[in-house]
């Protein structure tokens, strides 16, 4: 399994990238004004890594309902089957923007985020998630104390 993470966005699309190994590695995001350029680097990115299974953060709501941000992810989903002949695999996606931008210095918040790094980081907290369910750590062995 080769597993692309995405983070959409409608300026950037955090990307990361994942196989059997379970761990998940921040790719640099796509940051093209065009959405049609956009789309066409993910599309490229998608076949350059040779993806088999695409990790698509689904933005809900706090409460748990789907608002607009998550129609579009799954208007996105639609898109990118259809494109591709890929499954995409929807995981909630709550907190992750936040949690990637708490590791940045507050000083550098802002030119960072234009770079895409904070978006990359997400889309590995996604993909992250989604590896560590499909093959969850080893159990450990209890060994007697001496």
């Amino acid at each position: 399994m080769r597993c692309l993470g995405i983070d959409y966005g409608t300026r950037r699309i955090g990307l990361s990238y994942g196989d059997e190994l379970g761990v998940a590695t921040p790719l640099p995001a796509i940051t093209d004004a065009a959405p049609e350029k956009r789309w066409a680097a993910l599309v490229a990115v998608v076949k350059q890594r040779g993806a088999t299974d695409l990790v698509l953060g689904y933005p809900l709501n706090m409460d748990d309902t789907a608002g607009p941000k998550a129609k579009e992810a799954e208007a996105l989903a639609v898109r990118l089957r259809g494109a591709l002949g890929l499954p995409v695999h929807l995981v909630d996606e709550r907190l992750t923007s936040y949690e990637a931008e708490s590791t940045i210095a507050k000083s550098r918040r802002r030119e960072v985020r234009a770079s895409g790094l904070i978006d990359s980081r997400a889309a590995t907290l996604i993909l992250q998630d989604f590896l560590d369910q499909k093959s969850p750590p080893p159990a450990v062995e209890e060994t007697e104390p001496d």
